[in-house]
C-alpha cells in the first residue's frame, strides 16, 4: 500500500509541475490516500487498489489539470458575484417594500400579505444562499479559498449591518414591515445573522471535499 501510494503523489508531484499550491495538495492527496486505503481489504491486490484509487479521487494528471484549471478562476469575480447577489436580494426586498407602502396597488398588497405569511421560510431561503456561498467556494478554489470565504462573507454582511442599524435606529419606519417586524422575527434574524458564518464554514468544507 505504502509503495502504491508514494507512486501516486510522485506521479502528482511531477504532473503539478511549478503549480504554487504543490506542498498543500501533495499533503492533501496524501492524508486522503491514507484515509482511502487503510479503509480496503487486506486481500486486495494492487492492481485493483490502484484501480479503486483512480476510480474515487482521479488520477494523478486529471487531478494536476483540475487544479491547474482552479488557478484560472478568479477570486475577485467569485467575490463580487456574491456581494452583488446579496446587493441585489436587498435592493429587491427595499423596493418591493416601498412599493408596499407607497402605492395602493391591490396585486403587491396581494403579494405582499403572502410574502409576510412565511417568515420563517424567507429566513430559510437567505440561509441556504449564503450556504452556497460557502459551498461554491470550497468547490471552486479548495482549500485556498479560506481567506476568499472570510473577505466575501465581511463585504456581503454590510447590507444586512447597515438594515440593522437602519431598523433598531427607526430611521426606517417599524410599520412599513408589518407584519414581519414582531419581537419573535427580530430574534430570528439575529440568531440567524449569528449563524451564517458557521453556516458558511461547514459548506465550504463540504464544497472542499466536493472537489476532491
Amino acid at each position: 500500500m505504502e509503495r502504491l501510494k508514494n507512486e501516486f503523489l510522485a506521479e502528482l508531484e511531477e504532473s503539478l509541475a511549478n503549480h504554487q499550491e504543490k506542498v498543500s495538495i501533495l499533503e492533501e492527496y496524501a492524508a486522503h490516500l491514507d484515509e482511502f486505503l487503510g479503509c480496503l481489504p487486506a486481500l486486495v491486490d494492487e492492481d485493483e487498489m490502484r484501480d479503486q484509487i483512480y476510480s474515487k479521487l482521479g488520477t494523478p494528471k486529471e487531478i494536476a489539470a483540475m487544479w491547474k484549471e482552479e488557478l484560472s478562476v478568479t477570486p475577485s469575480n467569485m467575490k463580487w458575484l456574491f456581494v452583488a447577489v446579496n446587493v441585489l436580494f436587498f435592493g429587491g426586498g427595499a423596493t418591493l417594500t416601498l412599493a408596499h407602502n407607497l402605492f395602493d396597488w391591490y396585486w403587491l398588497t396581494y403579494f405582499w400579505d403572502r410574502l409576510t405569511s412565511f417568515p420563517i421560510v424567507i429566513a430559510f431561503i437567505y440561509m441556504f444562499f449564503w450556504a452556497l456561498l460557502g459551498y461554491e467556494i470550497g468547490r471552486g478554489f479548495g482549500h485556498n479559498g479560506r481567506k476568499l470565504l472570510k473577505r466575501t462573507f465581511v463585504l456581503a454582511l454590510i447590507p444586512n449591518i447597515i438594515l440593522m442599524i437602519l431598523t433598531v435606529f427607526q430611521i426606517i419606519p417599524h410599520k412599513w414591515f408589518y407584519p414581519l417586524l414582531t419581537q419573535t422575527f427580530i430574534g430570528l434574524c439575529i440568531l440567524f445573522t449569528l449563524l451564517l458564518y458557521p453556516v458558511c464554514l461547514i459548506s465550504y468544507k463540504w464544497g472542499k471535499k466536493a472537489s476532491v
